[in-house]
């Protein structure tokens, strides 16, 4: 007998859609983790963003039925979660404009390059690079670009001056430039990277 873990998502979406439940336990298993991931990289909240998770995948079996993925279930989860981490912010409980230009960054990815373009590894790539990225400096960016501090708040925070932290975001920036050039996605990355 076959088991679930064989089926493909579209095969479990449509068992799913008849009420399900096994199937929705295979999706949750096989997709949690990753959209956890996922909101946990932007909202830099292990609580809130496990509550932001929770809730996506009660609505997922509350309304399954309105569930259409031309593309793939994994695409609608990501672009779903976003939404909801969207929704979050809007609530009060956490404001940033890194945040807001990370969904409009993808927005405008799905606009120009399509339904299935890999999203996910384009935010991986960003994710990675900005980890290579000195110590120091490093700091510095994710305080400024994820945190969404202002380089005075940062400085005061470091205790460094304040064109030290302008300096510091620069020469980041000029970094993840020059290594995300040989993957051809220098305009998309630098647009999620440098909006404020």
């Amino acid at each position: 007998m076959e088991t679930y873990s064989a089926f493909t998502d579209q095969q479990l979406l449509d068992l799913l859609k008849k009420g399900d439940q096994k199937a929705f336990n295979e999706i949750y298993d096989r997709h949690a983790p990753k959209v956890f991931y996922q909101v946990n990289q932007m909202l830099r909240d292990r609580e809130a963003s496990k509550d932001v998770v929770q809730d996506l995948f009660i609505t997922i079996w509350n309304k399954c039925q309105n569930i259409r993925t031309e593309s793939s279930l994994a695409g609608y989860l990501y672009i779903a979660a976003q939404n909801n981490v969207l929704k979050f912010i809007r609530k009060g409980r956490l404001k940033s404009d890194y945040l807001n230009s990370l969904a409009q960054f993808q927005h405008e990815i799905i606009e120009e390059q399509g339904p299935d373009y890999d999203i996910e590894m384009l935010y991986s790539l960003i994710e990675k690079e900005i980890s290579q990225l000195p110590g120091k400096m490093r700091v510095i960016f994710e305080l400024s670009r994820q945190r969404d501090l202002s380089y005075k708040d940062i400085a005061a925070q470091l205790g460094i001056a304040e064109n030290t932290v302008r300096k510091q975001v620069s020469n980041a920036l000029k970094i993840i430039r020059g290594n995300v050039d040989k993957y051809g996605h220098t305009g998309l990355i630098l647009l999620a990277l440098t909006r404020r």
